[in-house]
């Protein structure tokens, strides 16, 4: 398991990310030669990491435990279901029925919700949704009753009481 502080150490003593160290420590080998020669995009990119680092180690942390979790029982990723035709619209991706579910849910979209909408099982909408996540386009939220689903923030209908998860 990645260590919020270890991560934080590294970002500081890299010159307050300017080097980078915390995305080699993470996995994130590119970005972390692209901050090296950049010095962490003049930054920008550090001071991004700063403020992200929380949300990035749990990234890492689910990559490496979905990785291991495949490995443990292989079922290769059906690729095929991404451009499905089984969609609710024919030749719609997973990714634009989840966004279009979303958007009528102002903003808020379940797992579930995900699964219905994209014809998929649970746990490829689970992993849409995740991956949605760690690109930073969705956030996951709690609802006052303890659902959790997932917000984009653009989309969001700002009367619906969510706290942070």
């Amino acid at each position: 398991m990645y260590s919020v502080g270890i991560a934080y150490l590294l970002w500081l003593f890299s010159g307050f990310g300017a080097m980078g160290l915390h995305r080699f420590y993470l996995g994130k080998i590119p970005t972390g030669i692209l901050w090296m020669c950049t010095g962490g995009l003049g930054m920008v990119g550090a001071i991004y990491d700063f403020f992200t680092l929380p949300a990035q180690v749990a990234a890492a942390n689910n990559q490496r435990y979905g990785v291991r979790k495949t490995t443990a029982s292989y079922q290769p990723y059906n690729v095929s279901s991404l451009w499905s035709t089984e969609n609710s619209r024919a030749g719609e991706s997973v990714e634009y029925a989840i966004l279009r579910e979303a958007k009528k849910n102002g903003g808020l979209i379940s797992t579930t919700d995900a699964a219905i909408a994209a014809h998929i099982s649970m746990d490829e909408a689970k992993k849409e949704l995740d991956s949605m996540v760690t690109k930073g386009y969705a956030e996951l939220r709690c609802r006052k009753t303890g659902s959790l689903v997932y917000s984009f923030p653009d989309m969001l209908d700002s009367s619906e009481p969510l706290e942070n998860f």
